[in-house]
């Protein structure tokens, strides 16, 4: 009889572990070694994606995720994107505590909706519905479900199944198709994390399962290198009511350049005129395409529209030209609508902006890449790359927020890859002139001069045009170092033609200083001096990646205080390593004043995650070198 109720014992124990395993909704079934690095976890993230016609597709979600702590609540992710083309089916959460037990539902009337976009946005049809909850306690587990419809099956969801300190139980993705169509695809990284892929004759699917969290590095690749991903587009397609058929950017160019931007480049005879007598005097394209984009800068400013195929076609360019505003597809069409006029060739350019360089695939054409748009000229050969919606921005200059990295380039035979222009790291260039003089009290007045070039332009050239309270900031923090810094003169000159910025400022400050006793310590290196060491990791997970590189040089005469002379200064020295350069030398002018030198130069490339250790103490180095001492004694 005992042995009879221990089976039946054992038999329900194995029942209930069966069920709890299963159960996704519960804190206690979760694995706990994925919660490794993790604010939550996805229990299940199911995505099918149905093509059912070329202009009807259906997007189905569930996503289970069990949220740990506060930082984790965004993953929860329950949000639908809609608007005229888009609608939304079914959407809903419920909410379960610790133990998996339902606490809430939230049905779709519960959802806030509210437009999609904001800021300098003139109109859109663009809306979202989010989950707006305020847990009463941690763990718990959301259960988010999801069903829109669209008529536009020329952007397909991406499989981006990662995310930072996010643990994953399951992640599936599944897409069905009819047979008559083909599936373009590009696959990242996906043997590197075990996803699983499974093919079959209009079907596809990528699993992966049991990963623990992973932490974001600091100087990695872009994530979309380093991640397991996969991009998808169908080889017809509708957009907006407009069908077309791709298979590389050549012919995704030409559906773009027949489509979406013929018949929207013509402005009035008024506006033709303004722009001839303009060039009247022009000797070369070049010339001329200046002339002109001073014009428009000076004419438009920047306003986001999105509005149906607003998203991906330009306003065109005779209502820009009337209304003076527009977004980045509208001014730049309306830019190469004027060019159009002086006969200067140039085309309109789709870029994945952004200061991390991201590339468009040479060998996979959709229309999900791409957020941006600017201006190519040719230039015979010699590209000159033009930003239309900044009215600051000087002429064939594009800073880091589209530098470098692969474009599509729209032309009437077809769509082309080029890439846009890569600032050298002797380009990148700051030099820091100046003086400084320190008093007996330990305080400090200084008179400095900072020239920049190159991105480091683009990173200091928007000062100009802040307030008198924004500038006095910027500078205390940008020598945040110096303590009790009173501000007595800025001066900006921003030279455009030559794309340099020069920073005059004329400060004092107090405890620059060290004293002790009858001797003061103080850093020589008052006004650039590098603070920022690398994060240290144990078991360091990506390559490193160093994106753009720079070159600072600095000069400048320190007066001493009269009643000290030195007793101990630092040697001079020289570092070579494979990032870069640093040097600094110290010479006595008289018995009053020293002439401190400097320079450090860090170049940009890829390294395996191996180097990141070394190049940690490289720039440690450098931080530990920019600190040293000069020490005085009283006379």
């Amino acid at each position: 009889m005992r042995i009879k109720i221990l089976h039946a014992i054992l038999f329900l124990l194995s029942v209930n572990a069966v069920i709890a395993q299963d159960n996704l909704t519960s804190y206690l079934t979760l694995p706990q070694e994925l919660t490794k690095n993790a604010n939550a976890v996805i229990r299940l993230n199911e995505v099918n994606i149905e093509v059912k016609a070329i202009n009807d597709l259906e997007i189905s979600k569930k996503r289970i995720v069990t949220v740990l702590n506060e930082n984790g609540l965004y993953k929860i992710r329950a949000a639908v994107w809609y608007d005229n083309d888009i609608k939304v089916k079914d959407v809903e959460v419920k909410i379960y505590d610790k133990f998996g037990k339902q606490i809430k539902r939230i049905r779709e009337r519960d959802f806030k909706d509210v437009s999609a976009v904001e800021g300098e946005t003139l109109y859109s049809d663009s809306r979202a519905k989010y989950l707006d909850y305020t847990p009463v306690a941690y763990p718990f587990t959301a259960v988010f479900t999801s069903t829109i419809q669209t008529k536009n099956t020329a952007l397909i969801p991406n499989f981006n199944p990662m995310e930072y300190f996010v643990g994953i139980q399951k992640s599936s993705y599944t897409i069905t198709y009819p047979s008559s169509f083909v599936i373009h695809k590009k696959e990242l990284n996906l043997e590197e994390f075990g996803v699983v892929k499974s093919e079959s004759l209009g079907k596809l699917n990528y699993t992966l399962e049991n990963v623990s969290g992973i932490k974001p590095e600091s100087l990695s690749p872009p994530e979309s290198q380093i991640k397991p991903s996969v991009y998808l587009a169908l080889n017809k397609f509708s957009y907006d009511g407009i069908s077309a058929t791709v298979d590389d950017w050549y012919d995704f160019g030409n559906w773009m350049y027949k489509d979406l931007l013929t018949g929207r480049s013509e402005v009035d005879a008024e506006t033709k005129a303004t722009i001839k007598k303009l060039i009247a005097n022009a000797t070369s394209d070049v010339e001329k395409a200046k002339i002109i984009y001073e014009y428009m800068q000076n004419k438009t400013r920047y306003i986001s529209v999105q509005v149906g195929i607003g998203g991906f076609q330009p306003i065109p360019a005779d209502e820009v030209d009337k209304v003076s505003y527009g977004d980045c597809k509208g001014l730049s069409n309306y830019m190469m609508a004027l060019l159009k006029i002086a006969g200067v060739e140039s085309y309109y350019t789709h870029v994945q902006a952004g200061d991390e360089m991201v590339d468009f695939y040479e060998d996979f054409a959709s229309l999900e890449q791409g957020n941006h748009v600017i201006l190519n000229i040719p230039n015979g050969g010699d590209d000159i790359w033009l930003e239309c919606t900044s009215q600051k921005m000087p002429f064939g200059f594009i800073g880091d927020f589209t530098d470098n990295r692969n474009v599509l380039v729209i032309t009437p035979e077809g769509g082309k890859i080029k890439r846009t222009k890569k600032y050298e790291t002797d380009e990148n260039y700051q030099e820091t002139t100046g003086s400084y003089a320190l008093h007996n009290d330990g305080g400090i007045n200084v008179d400095v001069t900072v020239t920049t070039k190159g991105t480091q332009y683009s990173n200091r050239y928007y000062l100009e045009d802040r307030s008198e309270l924004e500038k006095d900031k910027y500078y205390k923090k940008y020598w945040r170092y110096i303590n009790n810094i009173s501000i007595d003169k800025i001066v900006h000159e921003n030279d455009k033609e030559n794309i340099v910025f020069t920073e005059k400022v004329t400060f004092k400050a107090d405890g620059y200083v060290v004293q002790t006793g009858d001797r003061i310590l103080f850093a020589p290196n008052a006004l650039n001096k590098y603070n920022s060491i690398p994060d240290r990791y144990r078991n360091r997970k990506f390559p490193l990646k160093i994106s753009r590189g720079f070159y600072d040089v600095d000069s400048y005469e320190i007066k001493l205080p009269s009643d000290y002379k030195i007793e101990a200064i630092p040697n001079d020295i020289e570092v070579e390593d494979k990032f870069g350069s640093y040097a600094f030398s110290i010479t006595q002018k008289d018995d009053q004043t020293l002439v401190y030198k400097r320079s450090i130069k860090i170049k940009d490339g890829q390294y395996p995650k191996e180097e990141y250790k070394n190049y940690r103490k490289f720039i440690k180095k450098i931080v530990k070198l920019d600190n040293s001492k000069i020490v005085l004694v009283k006379k």
